[in-house]
């Protein structure tokens, strides 16, 4: 090699070594400007989340039992009341036997990360999510910098190393969540006692000190680096440290496990700059290890390079930008005193509702406290599985149409609740988004409720509440703005039957088989005139 030509190469070296040093420490605002929603997660339409952790442990008390189980008063949070009696009665005082002590009750004796991906992968699902901590503030990855972390209490296991391993193994996109950023307020009940009874003034367990576990299973931990400082000790120093802790540790779970998709339970990002860093730190991995970012930021609110997630509701349009829809059975973590919010038909809708408004639907498939499915919550999900096998379709790769579908709540015609009286559908979820799901305790759709969407040329009109009989779709109509223009052909999907149809200027005439009782949504395939 010339001398020149030597200098040449390393100049080359220098300038490539800065692009990627400059590449990977690219700014949030860049990241943000650039970015797009990558076409993995457009496609892939179906996740399932364990959002899974010590508060499964009792078996009543709602989703935020490491909370409710300090407040002999729960106030308007009426779905945590069992919490304090059922502690009470299970556990003793929470004096004596607190949080930090459930933690320890939690084992995951059963827990097979494999099977449980293998299982969500059957059943349709495309993608995998994961929760790395909730606002009980406890760690459910190997942890360097909190002490009170899954690998060290409670089951002694990476919880999210194996589930991020399993879901490499199955070809599938992994995710996490953190919800962490509310738990100094969310604690505060951990440092108060009781207002009444035998026991009232004495301090719940918030108050112990390191000191105090001297002989007991928690010697070594300090109960603070759990539930935080006491509320009157808190100065903005040690609120500082707190959210530089946060940073760490965030840091290091999406350094170590390399999670395609990171959902920040918040409207805005964690502790505002902090939050920033660690979702730059997530895109420029993605940057690096890719030549593009593709990984997917998830907030509350709409915020530039990010995705939106709705929780426990989904859009009441159609939306130019991808989103996310995300519900659960209950209350988050497995609870026997409620009852299911949802079950095949009602996960089936908020999907099919999702992915017609340009969405995805995520579900929170809740885990007994040994790893195992609840038996119904398995039944249910097995049933969308096999829905999602004869319809997938019309789900996985689609796009929405020009208008995600038709039927009387989306005219804004009367729709009859459950309780017998008449609403205005479209009314009612102009109220908001968030928590406008739809349950098992939602009316069911009316019989010419339809949603639809699209494949390259394939078309699909998803017929929610199928009923034998005619009923007509406005939107086909020949003089319609929207037609899609000349329909020449209709089959049902799963078995290729040619379904009559008449087609005019007031609308698309569907004459629908008869059907036996109750239906799941069936998927018509169209076909168009050139």
């Amino acid at each position: 090699m010339s001398r020149i030509k030597f200098f040449g190469f390393l100049f080359f070296m220098a300038v490539s070594g800065s692009v990627m040093a400059q590449q990977k420490e690219l700014p949030w605002d860049e990241l943000a400007e650039q970015y797009e929603c990558p076409e993995w997660f457009r496609d892939a339409k179906f996740g399932i989340w364990f959002h899974w952790g010590p508060q499964a442990v009792p078996e009543q008390g709602g989703g935020w039992y490491a909370r409710h189980m300090y407040m002999q008063d729960v106030g308007r949070q009426k779905f945590g009341k069992m919490a304090y009696p059922y502690h009470l009665q299970t556990y003793g005082h929470p004096s004596e036997f607190g949080f930090k002590d459930v933690i320890n009750e939690w084992k995951a004796e059963n827990f097979d990360a494999q099977a449980l991906i293998d299982f969500s992968k059957e059943n349709g699902a495309k993608y995998i999510v994961a929760l790395a901590n909730h606002h009980d503030h406890f760690d459910l990855f190997d942890s360097s910098h909190h002490p009170w972390n899954s690998v060290d209490v409670g089951p002694k296991k990476d919880i999210i190393g194996e589930f991020e391993s399993a879901t490499r193994k199955a070809g599938l996109k992994f995710g996490v969540t953190s919800h962490d950023d509310r738990f100094l307020n969310w604690w505060k009940p951990a440092f108060g006692s009781d207002k009444d009874g035998d026991k009232a003034g004495v301090p719940y367990d918030g108050r112990l000190t390191k000191e105090d576990g001297k002989g007991k299973w928690w010697e070594g931990l300090d109960p603070k680096d759990l539930y935080g400082p006491a509320p009157e000790d808190r100065t903005p120093e040690m609120i500082e440290d707190i959210k530089k802790n946060w940073l760490e540790r965030h840091i290091e779970l999406v350094t170590n496990y390399k999670p395609d998709l990171l959902y920040n339970d918040g409207f805005n990002f964690t502790y505002g700059e902090y939050g920033k860093e660690v979702a730059r730190e997530l895109y420029n991995n993605s940057l690096e290890e890719n030549g593009t970012i593709d990984a997917v930021m998830l907030l509350k609110r709409k915020e530039k390079g990010t995705v939106n997630e709705v929780e426990s509701g989904g859009s009441n349009t159609l939306r130019e930008d991808p989103w996310q829809s995300e519900i659960t059975f209950t209350d988050w973590f497995y609870k026997k005193d409620r009852h299911l919010t949802h079950n095949a038909r009602t996960i089936l809708e908020m999907l099919i509702e999702a992915v017609s408004k340009n969405g995805n639907l995520l579900l929170s498939m809740e885990l007994n406290p040994d790893g195992t499915i609840p038996h119904e919550i398995e039944k249910s999900v097995k049933i969308v599985g096999d829905w999602l096998k004869i319809n997938g379709e019309a789900i996985y790769g689609t796009r929405p149409w020009k208008v995600f579908g038709d039927g009387k709540s989306v005219r804004g015609e009367q729709v009859e609740t459950v309780e017998g009286e008449l609403r205005n559908a479209v009314a009612a979820q102009k109220k908001g988004e968030h928590f406008n799901q739809r349950t098992t305790a939602t009316p069911a759709f009316a019989h010419d409720e339809v949603r639809y969407t699209t494949k390259g040329d394939d078309f699909y009109i998803i017929v929610m509440n199928p009923k034998g009989g005619e009923f007509v779709i406005p939107s086909f109509a020949k003089s319609s703005e929207v037609s899609p223009g000349t329909l020449k052909g209709l089959t049902q999907l799963y078995n290729g039957r040619k379904i009559e149809f008449k087609q005019t200027n007031e609308g698309l005439a569907i004459t629908m088989p008869a059907v036996n009782g109750d239906s799941y949504p069936v998927v018509l395939k169209a076909k168009f005139k050139n």
